[in-house]
């Protein structure tokens, strides 16, 4: 037998989905359900919470439960790291992913830290660098408008970015072009990347850095990036909001066999 308040959470899902509420629109006060018959305060609240772990409401005091914005960013494969946009303009990779969604920005919805660490055992063996050695972290937190949406930290060997402006941490990119632009400016042109990515559940740090709803898992995200010689000249880890974004790739479909015969 189905409880009252999942009976109750079906139907207000039911109702979110066929859009009867609206992104934004807040859900009835608990005390007008209770009042209307739907349940017991406890009832309610408990119908209002399963919303909330499967994502189609947010709940904060002083705006009550509210339905969620369901139309997430793209974000771009390969087409976001096109040299064109960051070598002959100004269209950084976060920026590019707006551009691609038809969706505002500001240069200084990055923000971002720069320290000197020492580097992890992930950072200093993608780095190529022996365990314990120094790395520069650059640690971004981008938003869209107020609502964050991924942190992004970049390692660098501190040879390749000693004195420039990727270690300098204003608000934004770079400068022009981005930390891209600024490797193509030192020598160190990068000619090809490879992303990792996987779902897991956020730390308390993350889910309250991201402005996380209950239960909402985040997309780790793992670049490694390399000049054409192989030069491994950034490390990245993000941590993304999963609900906020949809990840799109267009590529050419390789034919390995085909390739080989040709060869």
């Amino acid at each position: 037998m189905t409880s009252k308040w999942r009976e109750l959470a079906d139907r207000l899902a039911k109702q979110i989905r066929n859009g009867e509420y609206q992104p934004g629109q807040p859900l009835p006060h608990i005390r007008t359900l209770v009042e209307a018959g739907e349940g017991s305060k406890s009832t309610v609240h408990m119908a209002y919470k399963a919303l909330e772990a499967e994502g189609l409401v947010t709940s904060s005091r002083g705006h009550g439960t509210v339905v969620r914005h369901r139309t997430p960013l793209k974000r771009l494969g390969i087409a976001r790291y096109d040299k064109a946009k960051w070598r002959d303009g100004d269209e950084v990779a976060f920026i590019a992913d707006r551009v691609a969604s038809g969706r505002p920005y500001h240069r200084g919805e990055q923000t971002q830290t720069v320290s000197r660490v020492e580097g992890s055992h992930l950072v200093t063996s993608a780095l190529g660098l022996p365990d314990g050695a120094e790395v520069y972290a650059r640690a971004r937190l981008v938003k869209e408008g107020d609502q964050p949406t991924h942190t992004l930290t970049s390692y660098y060997r501190p040879e390749h970015v000693e004195g420039t402006r990727i270690v300098d941490p204003s608000p934004g990119p770079a400068g022009r072009g981005g930390g891209f632009r600024v490797l193509f400016d030192a020598g160190y042109e990068i000619d090809r990347m490879r992303e990792r990515i996987f779902a897991r559940m956020p730390t308390a740090e993350e889910a309250d850095l991201l402005s996380l709803p209950a239960g909402e898992p985040v997309v780790e995200l793992h670049r490694t990036t390399c000049t054409a010689d192989g030069t491994v000249v950034e490390f990245a880890v993000g941590v993304h909001a999963a609900s906020r974004f949809s990840w799109e790739y267009d590529f050419q479909v390789p034919d390995s066999a085909r390739d080989g015969e040709r060869a």
